[in-house]
């Protein structure tokens, strides 16, 4: 099991740009594939992005390629989100998940998740 911490979340006008963080200590950072979803009020949670434990692999929900980024440190066992052109829409609350499988857009695939950071995009 690993524990995940973010951070980072805010309020930033449209186009603006944030970097969540995702912190994790437990077991091996690196031996996880780690995914960002987001969910907004009413919604259901929903897929950003993930990264492969060696952090080669990367995918994108077709909302965000192009504007998000995802990396890891795992030297610093972290996960990021570098989120540029934000916009309305993104507003969500944001969380970092970890698995010991291959990256996964479907979240019944993680097994440990953080508590979540809100992330609100407004003038």
């Amino acid at each position: 099991q690993v524990q995940l911490v973010e951070s980072g979340g805010g309020l930033v006008q449209p186009g603006g740009s944030l970097r969540l963080s995702c912190a994790a200590s437990g077991r091996t950072f690196s031996s996880y594939s780690v995914g960002w979803f987001r969910q907004a009020p009413g919604k259901e949670r929903e897929f950003a992005a993930a990264i492969s434990w060696t952090g080669r692999t990367t995918s994108y929900a077709d909302s965000v390629k192009g504007r998000f980024t995802i990396s890891r440190d795992n030297a610093k066992n972290t996960g990021y989100l570098q989120m540029n052109s934000l916009k309305p829409e993104d507003t969500a609350l944001y969380f970092c998940a970890a698995t010991s499988r291959l990256p996964s857009k479907n979240p019944h695939d993680y097994t440990d998740w953080g508590q979540g950071t809100q992330v609100t995009v407004s003038s």
